[in-house]
């Protein structure tokens, strides 16, 4: 299938590792152009690195802080100089802190706010100008599957990713005039940095073993497995593409059926 991203500029936030790394590389395979970034500045460099020299194609690696209204600004404007435009949008950033409801003070809200909400909100600020200016573009935000099922300790992500859904399908209905989609992609049990940690978390909070603890996630799993990077970035990438052009204010689950909900 011809995912038509060839020649395509897209920006991919939190792109040094993970979920954002994978989709940048998928995207780069694929055609496009990509500008990326993460808040260290050689590990970006490092994941450029990396993607030109097995890709053979033009990448911009940029370190910036999507809490900063200023740095995606300067990451938007240099991107529109090396490529002369901004199609697509992948917004993604790490995850806030662990914790239960009363262990979160007043700054651990602004911290969160700033890092998931705001973050999506001044990344899709910054890109839909240019992509009114092409007739099209598409968006498309990374979430959790706590926006479906909210997941115990980290009411942090319960509570604000849910907005980000909210503000995905509140712009599909804006923005379908201008033929710019936006979705929304919920990465299950992949296997990460994050996921890693998470289970070292929960292991200790239970006081079971590391392995243990990853036993019961797998239960939950009817695949029986985690999911790999590269199968969330397949997805997120026909999402993001022209093979996608009927769906937008769609969201997306890529959990090996971890998700129980019917809706």
């Amino acid at each position: 299938m011809d995912l038509g991203l060839k020649g395509k500029v897209a920006m991919v936030a939190g792109a040094s590792k993970g979920l954002g790394f994978a989709v940048a590389r998928e995207l780069a395979r694929e055609g496009a152009l990509v500008s990326m970034t993460s808040r260290d500045r050689s590990s970006i460099e490092r994941a450029g690195k990396e993607i030109r020299e097995e890709m053979k194609t033009d990448v911009l690696p940029l370190s910036i802080d999507v809490r900063s209204l200023e740095e995606i600004d300067k990451w938007r404007d240099k991107t529109l100089k090396e490529f002369g435009g901004i199609d697509l949008l992948f917004s993604n950033s790490g995850g806030p802190r662990a914790g239960n409801f009363a262990s979160l003070d007043d700054k651990a809200w602004q911290d969160a706010l700033e890092l998931l909400v705001m973050s999506a909100v001044r990344l899709a600020h910054g890109v839909i100008p240019s992509m009114k200016a092409r007739k099209g573009g598409s968006i498309l935000f990374s979430t959790s599957s706590s926006v479906k099922e909210p997941i115990e300790n980290l009411t942090l992500s319960n509570v604000c990713r849910v907005s980000v859904v909210a503000l995905s399908k509140t712009l599909s209905r804006e923005l379908a005039a201008d033929r710019i989609r936006v979705n929304t992609i919920i990465p299950g049990r992949i296997d990460t940095d994050r996921v890693r940690e998470l289970d070292s978390s929960n292991a200790e909070r239970a006081g079971i073993s590391v392995e243990e603890q990853i036993k019961q996630s797998l239960s939950a799993i009817p695949l029986g497995r985690y999911g790999k990077t590269d199968e969330f970035a397949r997805a997120a990438v026909f999402l993001l593409s022209d093979a996608a052009s009927y769906i937008t204010g769609a969201t997306l689950q890529v959990d090996g059926g971890l998700i129980r909900s019917v809706l």
